[in-house]
């Protein structure tokens, strides 16, 4: 703190201070190191460090900041030095003789390793991104990816994956993903020839939202049945290796993307049971940093547990930072609730922009059925005889004709215990008996003891040991080195996440 105060006094009468702080680069130059270490060592845990590290200075770069690393870090003259100045916009002379005069005490460490080359596009892609310079960011994101195709080592798998995501960040913001979808699946090729598992994973998930983005359910299906899969990546492993830095080779972030992703496929193809246990399981499983994700995720499960049949508890919707989000989901809710076909399409028109944003239209478009089919129900319970007439005025029905042709399909399909008068044009209830003495008990109990099963089963499988790990004794030295990492992880996992989502 002394030496920022002595700088600024210092550097007052000239009127012109340099665009960033000194710190900031110092930084970056430790992150550098750290990940040439990790690149002669071959430790993946080092780099994975960095990029946490970066995350966390993320919002203190500036232009003459990364202008100065790229001129420590890349070599003179180089294709890449030339191509990353050419994105960041350029410093008046003055400023940029103080950045010299500041760093020439320094003798400059050039490296030509590819990691830190990789690096550096990515730290001059995140700051296009942060200023908005999408076109720019579209051209460096394009370089960077013709640089890694000729890269083929594992301790540039975890920057690339970093890359990737930001690829196809540049080209969703500026409206052109469906420009690179060819040459994300080749670079899943790629990765998948390379078993480059945290590639496959990442470039799994961003074909998925791809084909998803423009409502190509079915190609999204048989890419996510044919691609490697890695559920096995999920509770046992990801448990087993987390403080081994999350596992190497699978990410829990990735794994939630493509829990909702599936989510949303199975939705669209009316397999509800499904939709709903990867949709809360992704909510469940996602940072708590990561607020909007597990709001989409909640979006999703409530209008999947309605089509079911389900009625959400009210805590589902207050949770905390998601009352105002969650909003017109609730009053949608409180009119199928109720079964009161007017007040569902009011709420429907209300916030159809919200629904409409969400892309959750069409799913909305089906509940209509189930209001009518509670409505119809809750008729049928109050009233023991009803002519077809006023069932249709109740339900807010068209014609009478509408509504004989609905009583009949619910009287089919098991929904109500009645039977249809055509001759009088008037529906019977029939008296509601004991629900003990049917199976629905025994199906719900079941199906809670199940889930409790595979609770406990989850748990069990987390506390297993990695083989011979009883022969292995941990030294006081790693101990303490693990022990260090553990808090940095815990530190950093926050950031790292939301950044991510």
């Amino acid at each position: 703190m002394t030496q920022d105060v002595e700088m600024k006094e210092q550097a007052a009468p000239s009127n012109s201070l340099p665009s960033f702080s000194p710190s900031t680069l110092h930084h970056l130059k430790e992150i550098a190191s750290l990940i040439e270490s990790g690149a002669y060592d071959r430790e993946v845990r080092r780099i994975l460090r960095a990029i946490r590290l970066t995350m966390a200075l993320r919002r203190k770069l500036k232009a003459s900041a990364l202008s100065a690393f790229l001129n420590f870090t890349l070599i003179p003259g180089s294709e890449a030095l030339t191509r990353l100045s050419s994105y960041l916009p350029k410093e008046d002379e003055h400023a940029m003789e103080v950045d010299t005069a500041t760093s020439a005490p320094q003798a400059p460490a050039k490296h030509s390793l590819p990691e830190i080359e990789i690096y550096c596009y990515l730290l001059v892609l995140m700051f296009l991104i942060d200023q908005k310079k999408y076109n720019e960011a579209k051209a460096c994101s394009s370089a960077s990816i013709a640089r890694l195709k000729n890269i083929n080592r594992r301790t540039v798998d975890v920057l690339a994956a970093r890359l990737y995501f930001y690829y196809s960040l540049c080209y969703e913001l500026t409206g052109d993903l469906a420009e690179i979808r060819g040459n994300l699946l080749s670079l899943h090729r790629i990765a998948t020839l390379r078993h480059d598992e945290l590639g496959q994973e990442t470039l799994l998930n961003l074909l998925l939202r791809n084909y998803l983005h423009y409502n190509l359910y079915d190609q999204a299906e048989k890419l996510r049945s044919k691609a490697p899969r890695f559920e096995a990546h999920s509770n046992q492993q990801a448990s087993r290796k987390l403080l081994h830095l999350l596992s190497l080779t699978s990410s829990p972030v990735q794994f939630c993307r493509y829990l909702f992703y599936l989510g949303k496929i199975r939705t669209i193809q009316l397999e509800y049971t499904d939709a709903k246990e990867c949709l809360l399981q992704a909510a469940r499983k996602a940072p708590i940093a990561a607020l909007r994700f597990r709001v989409q995720c909640n979006k999703w499960a409530i209008i999947v547990r309605l089509l079911l049949g389900e009625i959400p508890e009210r805590t589902v919707f207050m949770q905390k930072g998601m009352e105002k989000a969650l909003r017109p989901y609730f009053e949608l809710t409180n009119a199928v609730r109720i079964g009161d076909l007017e007040l569902f399409r009011s709420v429907a028109e209300k916030f159809s922009s919200t629904f409409s944003s969400d892309r959750t239209n069409n799913l909305i478009v089906r509940l209509r059925h189930n209001v009518i089919r509670t409505g119809l129900r809750n008729i049928s319970i109050s009233y023991s005889r009803i002519s077809l007439v006023d069932v249709a005025k109740k339900l807010r029905l068209d014609s009478v004709a509408d509504a004989e042709s609905i009583v009949a399909k619910a009287i089919r399909d098991g929904a109500i215990d009645a039977t249809l008068d055509h001759a009088s044009r008037c529906m019977l209830s029939k008296e509601t008996g004991d629900i003990y003495s049917m199976t629905e008990p025994q199906t719900v109990f079941n199906s809670r003891i199940a889930f409790c099963l595979n609770m406990h089963n989850e748990a069990v499988r987390a506390l297993r040991f990695p083989p011979n790990s009883h022969k292995e004794k941990e030294s006081a030295e790693k101990r303490r080195e693990r022990r260090q990492q553990e808090q940095e992880l815990a530190k950093h996992i926050a950031e790292e996440d939301d950044d991510e989502f």
